[in-house]
């Protein structure tokens, strides 16, 4: 068995910190040059693209919710990572490195794999970077990128040869599409892995929609996808996919009611919070655009039937405002105005109030500050 060489901790920290001021500068020659130098010192290219790319683009992610780059930023920085990604895939294979598990099986042809982000999702650095990984590890990889809806990835597996499917989603906005894909790519016959922030902590959420595997990281796909998931059915309990939950239509009837419900809360917050009457049209708009992400996720929450999923998101969403110089009066009264507006559903009053619960307990300053 070959060895797998490795730079040190200290190489690639020194590495990650050359890829993050190359970033901060927006130069991507240098951005480049950070990972190419370290690869050709010897760094393997499935660690500067989990241990440097990835972890650098996690640190991006950080920064911005602290408040600390915009949003112009962060996405000039994500570009540039996806073109770094492309020159280090462009290289030659690493030399004297394990080529990773044999993935043909006696005598037979490396598997193909589709990676995939679901329909809506943007976030498709993540799956870049298991295609790349899974490249390295001998399998044939078609990567479709971000926002792929789910009738073109059925007609692409009619026509690939694919042997199983990766999917990716970094919201659990999301979950209900990404719950139709993995239902329609079973339909064919075909297993179908799901890794992201969307499908939950430790995957509850992958097993809830009847995915046949979910992988926390590249590694771990790579290394359940050699040992090759299940296929669709034999792992999964009878249960798996079926949601009976949803026969109270309240995940349907909130969603249907998105735009109402964003205007009354509009509407109602000048009562609630003063301040908020003195706010200009970009902080109107601004304020609309993050209730209709509140209520975006108070649907996902009832789709999966998980309160915590909601509280997650709304205590999220008070340190990126509190981040930002704005208390969470504004966002405290948001989920009263939409308990108030959904009489009829025990279900999203019961999420929306353990939200309110949530962030009682988060410190804020006192008095909300202008809507950046």
């Amino acid at each position: 068995m070959s060895t797998h060489t490795t730079t040190s901790a200290p190489d690639l920290a020194t590495t990650r910190g050359r890829l993050w001021e190359a970033l901060a500068a927006r130069d991507e020659a240098a951005a480049t040059a950070a990972v190419l130098d370290a690869h050709d010192a010897g760094a393997p290219a499935e660690d500067l693209l989990l241990d440097v790319i990835g972890a650098v683009q996690a640190r991006v992610g950080a920064e911005w919710a602290a408040g600390r780059i915009g949003v112009a930023q962060e996405h000039a920085a994500t570009a540039i990572q996806d073109r770094v990604v492309g020159a280090l895939a462009h290289r030659s294979p690493d030399r004297g490195t394990a080529a990773g598990p044999d993935v043909r099986g006696a005598g037979q042809p490396p598997r193909r794999v589709t990676v995939a982000c679901v329909d809506g999702e943007w976030h498709a650095l993540p799956a870049r970077l298991l295609a790349e990984v899974l490249r390295g590890r001998g399998f044939l990889v078609d990567y479709l990128g971000a926002h792929v809806p789910t009738p073109h990835l059925i007609a692409h597996l009619h026509q690939s040869g694919t042997d199983v499917v990766a999917l990716s989603s970094s919201l659990p906005v999301r979950l209900p599409v990404a719950h139709a894909a993995v239902s329609a790519v079973q339909a064919l016959g075909l297993p179908v892995l799901v890794g992201g922030a969307a499908f939950g902590p430790g995957g509850r959420y992958a097993r809830l929609i009847g995915a046949d595997g979910w992988a926390p990281d590249a590694r771990a796909a790579a290394a359940l996808l050699a040992d090759g998931p299940c296929p669709p059915g034999d792992a999964r309990s009878e249960a798996a996919g079926d949601l009976p939950h949803l026969s109270d239509q309240e995940y349907t009837l909130v969603t249907r009611a998105r735009p109402r419900l964003v205007r009354h809360v509009l509407e109602g917050l000048p009562g609630a919070v003063p301040a908020t009457a003195a706010y200009d049209d970009r902080q109107r708009e601004r304020t609309a655009e993050d209730i209709a992400h509140i209520v975006d996720f108070l649907a996902a929450s009832l789709y999966a039937d998980d309160a915590g999923l909601f509280t997650d998101f709304v205590t999220w969403t008070a340190g990126v405002l509190r981040a930002r110089g704005v208390g969470q009066d504004a966002l405290v009264a948001a989920l009263d105005l939409l308990a108030d507006a959904q009489h009829d559903f025990p279900r999203a009053r019961s999420h929306l109030a353990a939200g309110r619960r949530a962030l009682v307990r988060v410190p804020a300053p006192s008095t909300p500050g202008p809507r950046s």
